[in-house]
């Protein structure tokens, strides 16, 4: 297992220190507790009017788990495959539960994004494969991956800025390309042509998880290139990110990055750290609405890749006020989700899948 975990250590594009240790103890009134266990998982999901908790595996399987028992929901295998940073990446249902739609990079290293129908026996209808989306890769890492629902009922899809480091192709503030992007499609269309692709916000590295939260407020983990590790909010208030750029690659967190990219006004990230201790990889968040964790209410947690630590942050504004290590040594973090009904997952790349709860 160690060895595949460091062929797949670029899987969030960044240098890799994995930790193997074990989980660690309960830290600040929490606790991970271990709800399965699944094949090089990287997102979860919950549909409406169903039990089951949908989880995405980067082979191109989803399964459904439900009562300690899993059944295969979907299987894209034969479109893509685990290698790197391409495979499955990211799934979402449809706020009707009518539909999924997966987030996967195809044979040729493309992203392809497609809705499924679903059918009263909890699986996806292979007849109903509409491919809403493809967006031609230049390279294999930088793919984003994430889906979310959020202003105007529509499908926001995260975009990479195409990968190899440094933006080589000066992507992500290009209006044109919709590389280094927040997407948005019309979920419903009838195909790609007919999608009404709109670029939402721009100046992204690689947005490997985002998510609006009840309110509408945008929350981008944003992978980090040599140094800065970043958290970005685009509030409500602002639009909800809107026509709003992040900066890079004329940034990198704070920092300047490619000089030749303007220094036009851009969204200052709200918390940023670096690489070292803290871990070289944001591997995503959310923001908690979760009953069982009273404490974290409103809090932004998120995890990293390289360190294994999981970390919750206070924002207020454009400023963080707090900052609190939850969980140390958990292992290849490659995602912290909630949950229509607001539970809090952590899934790691050797196969765990935990839900975060409060002692």
């Amino acid at each position: 297992m160690l060895r595949k975990l460091l062929i797949l250590c670029t899987l969030l594009s960044a240098t890799c220190a994995l930790s193997t240790l074990p989980v660690s103890a309960s830290n600040n009134n929490t606790k991970l507790v271990l709800i399965t266990s699944a094949t090089l998982p990287v997102d979860v999901a919950t549909r409406a009017n169903d039990s089951g908790l949908y989880i995405a595996e980067q082979n191109g399987i989803v399964q459904r788990f439900v009562d300690g028992n899993k059944t295969v929901a979907l299987d894209v295998s034969k479109y893509t495959s685990a290698s790197g940073e391409r495979g499955l990446l990211g799934i979402v249902f449809h706020p009707n539960g009518k539909y999924l739609y997966v987030n996967y990079t195809n044979m040729r290293g493309n992203t392809e994004v497609v809705r499924y129908a679903m059918s009263t026996t909890n699986k996806a209808v292979d007849s109903t494969r509409t491919v809403l989306l493809t967006v031609k890769q230049p390279y294999a890492n930088h793919n984003g991956g994430g889906l979310a629902f959020g202003p105007g009922g529509r499908l926001y899809i995260g975009t990479g800025d195409g990968g190899a480091g440094g933006d080589p192709q000066r992507v992500a503030l290009r209006i044109t390309s919709p590389l280094g992007k927040i997407l948005s499609i019309s979920p419903t269309a009838r195909n790609e042509k007919t999608n009404e692709l709109a670029v939402w916000s721009r100046g992204l590295r690689n947005p490997w998880r985002f998510e609006f939260d009840s309110a509408n407020n945008l929350w981008i983990a944003d992978v980090g290139q040599d140094t800065w590790e970043e958290v970005n909010v685009a509030w409500a208030a602002q639009g909800s990110g809107k026509n709003i750029s992040f900066g890079w690659s004329a940034w990198e967190g704070n920092s300047r990055y490619n000089t030749d990219q303007p220094t036009e006004p851009h969204q200052k990230p709200v918390f940023t750290y670096k690489h070292g201790d803290a871990g070289c990889s944001i591997s995503g968040g959310t923001h908690v609405r979760d009953p069982q964790l009273p404490v974290w209410k409103d809090w932004f947690i998120f995890g990293d890749y390289c360190s294994g630590r999981i970390t919750a942050i206070w924002v207020t504004g454009q400023t963080t006020k707090k900052q609190v290590i939850l969980q140390q040594n958990v292992g290849p973090i490659t995602a912290v989700r909630s949950t229509a009904q607001g539970k809090v997952f952590v899934l790691t790349l050797d196969g765990k899948v935990l839900q975060l709860l409060q002692n």
